[in-house]
């Protein structure tokens, strides 16, 4: 029996209402209001994928007798804090030998799961710690650390962290400094933080590709646009979190399921959910024919404004508010010197993006429509993202870019509050 250092009965509600809302029965805000859990952190996970793709992990294969310390950054805060790990892609149950939580470098606390200081995690499944008395500030940094005393394949992770996560021999999860024999820039097991924020918290998720993952944005500095946002929105009971997977498409998996398949966990199934903002599609027009997919078939802007339709209509189904964005310019994408992607634009595919981009715009069918395109493009040369903007490869967001398109969302808009 799990062991929550809540009251029995709040327990039982906020059980309740999670299986409630997982099956579409509860609405969203009796379920914030009832289990009162908002995510804080999330990063969405991915399956690792085979060595002859052109974009490498760099992960090692396996852990064994290992320690692996990851930092976040919250958005909301609250009293007490739990996580979330996946092994939503392992093949094998998946064996945590301790956890422990913190703020980022100073003392904390153990972590336990139904009261046991380890749990096996079955494979494909996802485990919630059990809550820790801890309070936590709004855009605060926490260390999570977990030891792997079994030899454990890295299956499930979010590949583009932007965070090193450190990796020590044995069991280092008390260790204040901890002496990193390994350091990687991907999410392992790691999947989301959760806080008992204050009644009536509610979530919004950016649902994206690597433009939203914050792909080329500063290392380690929080500078992806959804963490400009959640600046924007800190003390006002609303939880952001990035739902942005790199290499993510709408339609087709490969560094990580399509839109519609993950649409559910990533973020109708995230507690509080009110609403999402939507920008994705570049991969889906720029990989087929390119480095990335040679043999694949152009994609249409039909097909992939009948995806929208689909994420639209599941979003309203749920009462979710859906935000459209534009897709931003990308002429020259990845042609740098020593680039191994060839082909990611050409003017047939920005000419499917200009026509995704008016229909989003015009077509009426999003709650509210944020003109990131609009925002980022050159006046000299609207096909191009402005040089102050760029990140430098032609096509992700340097850190004032970032900044630039979560100022350009209306607040009001993105909660329904006119």
């Amino acid at each position: 029996m799990n062991t929550f250092s809540i009251p029995k009965r709040r327990t039982l509600q906020a059980l309740l209402s999670f299986t409630l809302l997982a099956a579409g029965v509860l609405p969203q805000a009796q379920a914030a209001d009832a289990g009162a859990w908002a995510p804080s952190w999330t990063a969405s996970p991915q399956p690792i994928w085979s060595s002859d793709f052109v974009l490498p992990l760099g992960l090692p294969a396996t852990l064994r007798d290992q320690t692996v310390r990851q930092t976040v950054r919250t958005s909301v805060g609250g009293s007490r804090v739990r996580i979330v790990l996946s092994n939503e892609y392992g093949a094998q149950p998946l064996q945590l030998g301790a956890a422990h939580i913190a703020p980022a470098g100073g003392a904390g606390k153990a972590l336990t799961f139904g009261g046991q200081p380890s749990v096996t995690v079955p494979a494909s499944a996802v485990v919630m710690s059990d809550p820790v008395e801890m309070p936590v500030a709004p855009l605060s940094q926490l260390s999570v650390s977990l030891y792997f005393p079994q030899v454990t394949p890295l299956t499930t992770i979010h590949w583009d962290g932007l965070q090193p996560a450190q990796i020590a021999a044995g069991n280092a999860v008390n260790t204040n400094a901890l002496k990193a024999d390994a350091v990687v820039n991907s999410r392992l097991f790691l999947s989301a933080v959760l806080v008992d924020a204050a009644p009536g918290t509610r979530t919004v998720v950016a649902f994206g590709d690597s433009i939203t993952d914050g792909a080329a944005s500063t290392p380690g500095a929080d500078q992806r646009w959804p963490d400009f946002l959640a600046r924007r929105l800190a003390g006002q009971k609303v939880a952001v979190i990035n739902a942005g997977i790199s290499g993510g498409r709408v339609l087709k998996n490969h560094m990580g399921p399509n839109a519609l398949a993950r649409f559910d966990r990533d973020v109708l199934g995230q507690p509080g959910i009110a609403s999402v903002v939507l920008l994705m599609g570049i991969n889906d027009i720029s990989w087929p024919g390119s480095t990335f997919g040679p043999g694949e078939p152009a994609t249409q802007a039909d097909a992939l404004i009948a995806g929208y339709r689909q994420l639209i209509a599941r979003a309203h189904a749920r009462g979710v508010r859906i935000v459209g964005a534009t897709l931003t310019p990308f002429e020259g994408a990845l042609t740098m010197p020593g680039s191994p992607i060839a082909n990611y634009h050409s003017p047939a595919k920005d000419a499917v993006r200009q026509r995704i981009n008016a229909w989003i715009r015009s077509s009426g069918e999003f709650d509210a429509v944020v003109d990131f395109d609009a925002v980022v493009q050159d006046p000299q040369n609207p096909l191009r993202i402005l040089p102050a903007y760029d990140s430098g490869d032609h096509l992700h967001l340097g850190d004032a870019g970032n900044k630039a398109v979560a100022e350009s969302i209306d607040l009001k808009s993105l909660l329904s509050e006119r």
